[in-house]
């Protein structure tokens, strides 16, 4: 007999579509697991995105978190000869300053060569060493082959040995090359003190120095002599070997271009730009997290009786983690224990919208309160950096929110764990229902095949009785 290839045609009943209606019916227990893994997969997702708009709130958070902010101030020169910038605590005021003479580096350059490639030093010499001494005591040895001793190769050699001096050539016409030494420091005690060659007289004869000798003595030329810089700050006078001046005055860095005529003025304000600007940075970015916070926790309300959510509903809604954040962050925007007069960022024009919880800057208020007390709001803001300040306690508890043992992190790791036992469940399920519908199949062509059987037996006994009824008719 035949095999059944397909379910309906021995039995005549429509099996297949039977079958494909057992079929929904079992397959739809695995939808609930579905809906599960994909909310849960969202909020596996949504907590990234909590994790990655309190970076950005911290980063505010951490520049504003900066005691210099609320003492900074700003140097305006009366002169373009010279310039100023201030770090750290520096009295506001008034200075005097003339500048008489800048630091210079010295250069010194050797006499004219025909070739810049040719070797210069003596061929016969078994080897030379060069050796570069500084007026600071300092000294380099640096080892020559014959072929280096050319222009070009001392040079090099020059060059990579960090002698405290860089050797260029300058060429001054055809077939006319000089070497060129420049201390890389500026000042008097950058300048090269002595060149010598031991081994290699000739050579030494062409790039040796002594300060202490004069020019005519000298084989390489003193073109630019060191000098250090000299100026009066209020009438005191200051020598330095470098044009930027950063520890003569307390917090104040003098950069110089030019010399004065006469004096000229430097003018230390307070400057509270940069802690306008921090402030303003951290409304931004507390408005913006607020905004990611509601986002992930919107909630729509659906008609009584619905089995299911909004599909425009935060994946966070309702999340303990979440929640338990954005009220502690909204605690800490006060300091009750504040060692100054401010005690609450409304005093210095930060307010509250209550009905959003939005933060709302009036910047002529922020402006008036830094320029009359900035030290009491720094207390407020940052405290003592360590344990009180709103900056400080917020820092302190975004980077154990943000940490690998976090309650983020722990809330993810809680996810991923229930996602992975959705997995096994579902897995577990599709083999259940793939199981069941393999056996309603084998019965159902089992029942085809038993139904054909029938068929084909009825048949055949109807044709028997009808072979016999006709034969008895005929006698």
């Amino acid at each position: 007999m035949a095999s059944i290839t397909t379910l309906g045609v021995g039995s005549g009943l429509d099996l297949s579509s039977i079958l494909d209606s057992l079929s929904t019916a079992e397959k739809a227990s695995l939808t609930p697991i579905s809906n599960q893994q994909s909310a849960y997969t969202a909020k596996l997702s949504a907590y990234g995105t909590l994790s990655s708009a309190l970076t950005t709130f911290q980063t505010a958070n951490t520049a504003l978190n900066s005691a210099d902010l609320f003492s900074a101030t700003t140097a305006t020169s009366s002169s373009s000869a010279f310039s100023a910038t201030t770090s750290g605590t520096v009295v506001a005021g008034k200075y005097n300053v003339a500048v008489t003479q800048l630091a210079q580096a010295q250069t010194l350059t050797s006499a004219v060569q025909t070739s810049n490639t040719t070797a210069l030093g003596d061929s016969s010499a078994t080897s030379r060493t060069l050796t570069i001494k500084l007026a600071d005591g300092t000294s380099k040895d640096i080892s020559l082959t014959t072929d280096q001793t050319s222009l070009t190769g001392m040079r090099d050699a020059i060059n990579g040995a960090s002698a405290g001096v860089s050797a260029s050539i300058i060429k001054v016409a055809d077939g006319s090359y000089r070497l060129s030494l420049t201390a890389s420091k500026t000042g008097e005690a950058n300048a090269v003190s002595s060149i010598s060659v031991t081994g290699d007289d000739t050579l030494n004869n062409i790039v040796g120095f002594d300060s202490t000798k004069t020019d005519t003595d000298n084989p390489m030329d003193v073109s630019v002599a060191a000098q250090d810089a000299k100026l009066t700050v209020n009438n005191v006078e200051i020598t330095n070997s470098s044009n930027t001046i950063s520890d003569a005055l307390e917090g104040i860095t003098l950069n110089l271009n030019d010399i004065t005529s006469g004096n000229q003025t430097l003018t230390v304000a307070q400057d509270t730009s940069k802690a306008t600007t921090a402030i303003s940075n951290f409304v931004t970015a507390y408005n913006t997290l607020l905004d990611q916070f509601n986002t992930l926790t919107k909630y729509t309300a659906v008609d009584v009786g619905s089995d299911t959510q909004d599909s425009s509903n935060g994946a966070l809604v309702g999340d303990s983690t979440l929640r338990g954040i954005q009220t502690q962050i909204k605690s800490m925007l006060t300091n009750s224990s504040s060692s100054s007069t401010y005690k609450t960022l409304a005093q210095i024009g930060i307010t509250t919208d209550p009905t959003t919880g939005e933060l709302t800057l009036d910047s002529d208020k922020l402006k008036t309160e830094l320029t009359k007390d900035p030290d009491g709001i720094k207390q407020m803001i940052v405290g003592d950096g360590k344990t009180t300040g709103i900056t400080t306690t917020l820092a302190t508890n975004l980077t154990s929110w943000l940490s690998s043992t976090g309650s983020i992190q722990s809330a993810k790791d809680g996810v991923s764990k229930t996602l992975n036992n959705l997995t096994q469940q579902y897995n577990d399920m599709n083999t259940r229902v793939n199981n069941l519908i393999a056996r309603y199949k084998a019965q159902f062509t089992q029942l085809d095949v038993t139904m054909s059987s029938l068929n084909s037996t009825s048949s055949y006994l109807t044709q028997q009785f009808d072979t016999s009824s006709s034969s008895s008719s005929k006698s």
